[in-house]
């Protein structure tokens, strides 16, 4: 890749960010965040994201990956910091955008070690979510739960020591926030989530392993 090819990744992250910040304003119960931001923000990551491919820091089928998370990732935060909700219109269709390019990572890359393990992560971090709501509701809110299911997709699909090192950066994050000033009707969990999610995706823990599984 050349460096030419950046600028198509900066335009085409802020049209991302423009789009995602419009369709949160179409949710049955509008969650508005600032459009210029989102996109802005969302067109640097992608470049970080794009710089990484370059880098070599993992194969290129895991490129989508955190391109899709990037996406997903910025508007979602926006909108747990402002309005404390993640709205089901983005929460709910990053379930089979993730999942395409997730299968499609499998199949151009380690194949289906990295599926199934996709799938189990889902599946443990989303029932950890949900049983830590049930047992507490004050500690994590509806769309947490929603949204830690395909998080853990993520996680899993890095490596299994990437779900525990996200839980623990999820946690610290959140506690960061809650230092930060006081929250009404509690702290918001999503952005530690989320963030902790691309910052393994992109920066996993072994260069050029990930879905390797360890």
């Amino acid at each position: 890749m050349t460096w030419g090819i950046l600028p198509i990744f900066a335009m085409a992250g802020a049209a991302a960010g423009l789009f995602t910040a419009f369709v949160l304003t179409r949710a049955a119960v509008p969650a508005p965040v600032p459009r210029g931001p989102v996109a802005a923000g969302t067109a640097l990551l992608w470049l970080v994201v794009a710089w990484r491919w370059w880098a070599g820091a993992w194969p290129p089928w895991w490129l989508p990956v955190p391109l899709a998370v990037t996406t997903v990732a910025v508007p979602l935060v926006a909108a747990d910091l402002r309005h404390r909700r993640l709205p089901d219109v983005l929460t709910l269709p990053s379930y089979p955008l993730l999942g395409i390019v997730l299968g499609l990572a499998a199949v151009l890359g380690p194949g289906t070690g990295l599926a199934g393990r996709a799938v189990a992560a889902a599946t443990v971090f989303g029932g950890l979510h949900l049983l830590a709501h049930t047992l507490a509701r004050g500690s994590l809110g509806a769309g947490d739960v929603k949204l830690s299911g395909v998080l853990g997709a993520v996680l899993g699909a890095v490596s299994w020591t990437a779900l525990v090192v996200a839980a623990v950066l999820a946690a610290v994050l959140t506690a960061v926030l809650a230092l930060s000033r006081r929250w009404h009707g509690g702290v918001p969990h999503g952005p530690g989530l989320l963030a902790a999610t691309w910052l393994v995706s992109v920066f996993p823990a072994a260069e050029g392993q990930v879905g390797m599984g360890t």
